[in-house]
This record gives C-alpha cells, structure tokens and sequence, in this order.
C-alpha cells in the first residue's frame, strides 16, 4: 500500500525513477503476472526492457499498452506528477501551471490534462458508493430577485426552480459524495445514473420521491 502523499517530494521518493513507476503500474495491472491485452488466455513472454510477447497473436507490449499512458513518449514519473498535481487542484489546474510544476513544456502539459481529464469522465474510472448511500436531488442557481435585470427570464418569479439547474446527490454514509448535474428530476434521467453509481447490494436511503419507486434497495 502506498503512503499518503503530502508533497511532490513525498511522491518522488517513492517513484524516484521510471524503473520504480514500471514497478508499480506492473503490480496494481496485473500483480506479478503478465497478461496479454490481445488475448487474455496466452502465454505471455517476457522480453528485454520491460516488454512483453503474446504467444497466440506475436504481438509485443509493455504495462502500458491499452491505457492513458499508451502511445507516448512522456515519461511515468512525469504521468505520475501530473495525476498527483491534477487530483489535487479540485477547482482544475491550466496547462501553463501544470507545466510549470512538473517541468514539462506547455504542449506537454495540455496533453497530459486533456488525457487525465477523459480518464476522470470515463464510467471505468469512476467510484462507486455501497454500504449505506443517501441519495437526493437538489436545484441549483440565485433566485430571480437576486439577479440583474438582463439575466432574469421573462415571468421569473424569485422562488421558481424551473430557472435552477438539477443536481443529483449520492452521499456514501461516513465516505465519499458524487454530484451529477442532469437535465431533469425524471425517472428515465436519474435512475440509469444511479444504477451505474451505487452498488446493487448497497443500502439506498431516498425520499418519497416517485423518480426512486423502482430503485432496488
């Protein structure tokens, strides 16, 4: 288990080169055995500098083939700054200060962001909640009185939500919290959402909202 990283020093002295980030990625893909991403079942070679070959197809590969890191030329301990950097700006980081931290080039950097933030959208990347989850929804935005004259809406009143944006909330009891801004509070909106959020055999706490009728508890 690694420790908690305070600081990039923190993180460089337990990835102090790339050999140590090989290491690393190798034991959380596949912990000690190799395994072809071309064909699951093959025999798997192992070959000079840190590359693979799949027996049943010839082809060769390394820990990164098939992942964010696959297909450049950046090394992971630069990969590894940028996650630690990025992960740690909750509000986002711009190329030209990520750059600036990690010692990369400007292009560098955006690549490495555009990379890291599709893997943060992607649904395999994303946590899920179990245990005891309370789910909500909320509506988001100022009321009507709050707002100059040039953003209200004809007949907005002060009170309404249709101006509001929905905001779906899963709170893991004692864990994390997902937000999900969605178009709408219907049935056909939410559930799928959830069902992709919240493990099936978790505790779902909602209220008696009808959208959550048929959610499995």
């Amino acid at each position: 288990m690694l420790p908690e990283f305070k600081s990039i020093i923190d993180l460089l002295k337990v990835f102090p080169d790339e050999q140590s980030c090989i290491n690393h990625l190798e034991h959380l893909r596949w912990d000690g055995n190799a395994i072809s991403p071309f064909d699951e079942n093959s025999k798997v070679y192992k070959c000079a500098g840190n590359k693979y070959k799949c027996k049943s197809t010839g082809k060769y590969f390394n820990v990164r083939t098939n992942t964010i890191f696959d297909n450049t030329k950046i090394q992971l301990q630069k990969w590894f700054l940028a996650l630690y950097v990025f992960s740690s700006h909750k509000k986002g980081i711009s190329s030209h200060q990520l750059a600036r931290d990690i010692s990369v080039t400007q292009k560098t950097a955006w690549f490495l962001l555009h990379r890291l933030r599709y893997a943060f959208d992607h649904p395999n990347f994303k946590d899920t909640l179990g245990n005891i989850v309370e789910i909500d929804e909320t509506f988001v935005g100022g009321d009507a009185k709050n707002k100059h004259s040039n953003k209200k809406t004809k007949n907005e009143r002060g009170g309404t939500i249709h101006e509001k944006q929905p905001v779906l909330g899963m709170k893991e009891r004692n864990g994390n919290v997902i937000a999900v801004v969605v178009p709408n509070r219907n049935k056909e909106t939410i559930l799928p959402i959830i069902q992709e959020t919240v493990e099936n055999d978790s505790t779902k706490m909602t209220d008696e909202y009808t959208a959550y009728k048929d959610l499995k508890f």
